[in-house]
């Protein structure tokens, strides 16, 4: 036994290492020494930005075309899809994002990522997978291989998806727009998954709704600019921008139930050249964050009245009101199909042990993510599920005062690939079997 399978072994939970000699685990074994793991080293060294994938792009379609799958490449942008034929039967996706984040990488890794790259607005940056795509992707590859050996335990199409530009909520967006569905058939199912290094190796999670949707918006606060010294004679856009952001905060604390998700965060302020000029224009940058079409509109709805009564209560003639507009696209919420969901969950506690699910991880923000620009209009059944990649010991020493376990985008973000990997292509291959099965 090699000292990578005895350490994924070791980290294994109970539930997990007790099916350790199924034969679908030790196929994934062999495929992670022989395949997956250098695939992982040279997807982890060479990150690329969003929409800038075009070397992992062309790296993910020749692994796919390896793995006897036809691959179309440039989908909305640099988007890959791949496609296995395998009679009448259910059409399946499964997605994986490719994108690195603008982050330097200080893991202390051997392989640690050293790449430097111009961003879409020319500076350059380091850029890292600081949020497991290089995870996401080798665990695709390796469902592929897998599902392709197992060509005789199932019957449909399964889709595979290298989606671009997760990290700018636009890629799922852009492959939309290229006709995806059109072009390879709208899926009767969808699965994704995520490695979080909140949770254990080995163990995952699912949410009923692992993630928010989100708009981003932008307030431009008109003024009557004037010298400093002389406040009474214009309108300081930068006082009005203050009231706007207080005032703001009580759309969820006094307009949104209790009990119903939702977030306002004004996470950019600019105004002014000079500290003597009061200047004729301020302008705010927003997120909001939803989980239901309800909540999305009284919360957008309340910004824009907000914002121009604000403008009045502080004088402001009706032609230089606050305006709100809408920055980018939306990205929907991710809400989990019930049924679909509790028949992986028989499954994977079927197949795998109830120990494979991290019974104490809790959701504690509203991040968003764009695979529900796939699966909500039109709507197509999905689960989108989480895969752990810290080692237990670390996690239990990080609940005891030991030092934190970085999370994903830090800039010290590391998990356990080859638990990661297997973990997710195990899970996967169990869930695709059981939806395409004959």
């Amino acid at each position: 036994m090699s000292r990578t399978t005895l350490l994924s072994l070791l980290l294994l939970p109970a539930a997990l290492a007790s099916a350790a000699e199924s034969p679908l685990h030790s196929a994934v074994a062999r495929d992670y020494d022989s395949k997956l793991a250098p695939l992982f080293d040279y997807l982890h060294r060479n990150p690329e930005l969003s929409f800038m994938e075009a070397k992992t792009a062309a790296r993910m379609a020749a692994e796919l075309r390896d793995a006897g799958f036809e691959v179309t490449e440039g989908v909305g942008k640099t988007g890959v899809v791949a496609i296995l034929k395998n009679g009448a039967g259910p059409t399946v996706m499964m997605r994986a994002d490719m994108d690195g984040l603008p982050v330097e990488e200080k893991s202390g890794l051997p392989n640690a990522s050293r790449v430097i790259q111009k961003d879409m607005s020319g500076r350059e940056v380091p850029v890292a997978h600081a949020c497991g795509h290089d995870v996401h992707m080798t665990t695709l590859v390796g469902t592929a291989h897998q599902m392709q050996a197992l060509k005789g335990q199932w019957k449909g199409t399964l889709m595979l998806v290298a989606q671009p530009a997760e990290e700018r909520v636009g890629g799922a967006r852009d492959m939309m727009a290229d006709q995806i569905w059109k072009r390879f058939g709208k899926p009767d199912y969808a699965l994704a998954m995520h490695v979080f290094s909140g949770i254990e190796a080995g163990k995952i999670n699912l949410d009923p709704a692992p993630y928010s949707g989100v708009d981003t918006l932008e307030i431009n606060i008109p003024g009557i600019g004037t010298h400093g010294a002389s406040p009474h004679t214009g309108k300081d856009p930068v006082v009005l921008g203050a009231l706007i952001v207080i005032a703001l905060q009580t759309i969820v604390s006094r307009e949104l139930g209790p009990r119903e998700p939702g977030l306002i965060t004004v996470g950019s302020f600019h105004a002014g050249t000079k500290p003597n000029i009061i200047s004729d224009l301020a302008k705010l940058e927003l997120t909001v964050r939803s989980e239901s079409p309800a909540t999305r509109e009284l919360l957008l709805a309340a910004i824009k009245r907000v914002a121009e009564n604000t403008g009045r209560a502080y004088g402001m003639p009706e032609n230089l009101l606050p305006t709100v507009k809408m920055t980018d696209d939306p990205s929907l919420p991710v809400i989990n199909d019930t049924a679909l969901s509790a028949r992986m969950r028989k499954l994977w506690t079927d197949k795998l042990g109830a120990g494979i699910f991290a019974s104490d991880f809790k959701r504690t923000s509203m991040v968003a993510e764009d695979f529900g620009n796939f699966t909500r209009e039109p709507y197509v059944p999905s689960v989108y599920y989480t895969i752990g990649g810290t080692p237990a010991p670390l996690l239990a020493a990080a609940a005891h005062g030991g030092a934190a376990v970085p999370g994903n985008h830090s800039p010290m973000f590391k998990v356990v690939p080859d638990v990661s990997v297997k973990t997710g292509v195990e899970t996967g291959v169990i869930a695709l079997l059981d939806l395409m099965k004959k």
